[in-house]
């Protein structure tokens, strides 16, 4: 499903003395398929551009356009709950939203929220908790027996289960260790890859913008700073740190290593492992 974002500003508490315009004038559009990341400091408003997505909260101007459903100030579509299956979204800490018995009960809860059958919702489950790195054996254990990285799986399970087409992540690894979010990151990619999603990560890190996105929109005091490729986005240091964020570390390796031994190695998002093929090769080029 295609987004696009046409002239969107949102204000929240709107003609009250509290009144506070969270994001304003917002154009982009995100093609079905890509993989987009949305980054910037807190209060730049990412949260309040991915509530957008699935329309929990509509524009105060203009107008958000999801595949063939159309949000404006004036128009609400009657078929929010159809929107909503096809749009996922996966909030921080995730995990304290279960609530169910058991693990099962609380992944079949979207789907039976949007009136899937119950066969249907048991082979999606058979399918999605392996590719989540749940155990079959867990399914009958109550998701608070678990460790807080099998609950925010289970969580995600439950997200997942709806069978979106949008696949909405805020901050999906918050409080996790880098092996966890790593681990985490490294599913949302195969499944973006496996079932043609399109998916919007809001994140503080930007080694996974640079890392997964094939697209980077930067906010800053609710408005789009800068948008383009993660290759060409990340290698503005300037525009970066005048709203206070840093080069991807693989950038300043690279850029780094320049400087030190005048050889250019092209930013081409690459892997450690092929940054370090490439270094291996300058150095015996040097050799010979």
């Amino acid at each position: 499903m295609d987004i696009t974002f046409k002239n969107v500003s949102y204000v929240y508490q709107r003609n009250t003395p509290f009144a506070h315009k969270a994001i304003e004038d917002l154009s982009f559009h995100i093609p079905s398929g890509s993989f987009v990341a949305i980054v910037g400091h807190t209060g730049s408003g990412k949260s309040t551009l991915i509530q957008h997505l699935n329309g929990l909260v509509l524009p105060s101007e203009g107008e958000v356009t999801i595949g063939d459903y159309h949000l404006t100030s004036a128009n609400k579509p009657k078929n929010m709950k159809e929107l909503r299956s096809r749009v996922g979204v996966v909030f921080q800490y995730p995990e304290h939203q279960l609530f169910e018995e058991t693990v099962e009960k609380d992944i079949a809860f979207g789907p039976e929220n949007f009136d899937v059958a119950s066969e249907e919702i048991s082979r999606r489950i058979k399918e999605i908790t392996p590719a989540v790195g749940l155990p079959e054996e867990l399914l009958q254990r109550s998701p608070f027996d678990l460790s807080g990285g099998q609950m925010r799986r289970v969580a995600i399970a439950g997200v997942l289960a709806i069978k979106p087409e949008v696949l909405v992540l805020d901050e999906p690894t918050a409080g996790l260790d880098p092996r966890g979010q790593k681990q985490i990151m490294d599913m949302f990619y195969t499944m973006h890859k496996k079932e043609g999603l399109t998916t919007a990560l809001v994140t503080h890190s930007m080694e996974d913008a640079v890392k997964y996105a094939d697209h980077v929109i930067i906010l800053n005091n609710g408005t789009k700073y800068m948008e383009g490729k993660p290759e060409d986005v990340f290698t503005q240091k300037e525009a970066l740190n005048k709203v206070q964020l840093d080069v991807p570390e693989m950038i300043q390796f690279l850029n780094g290593f320049e400087n030190k031994f005048g050889e250019k190695i092209p930013f081409k998002r690459q892997s450690v492992t092929e940054v370090a093929h490439s270094i291996q090769r300058f150095i015996k080029g040097a050799e010979s």
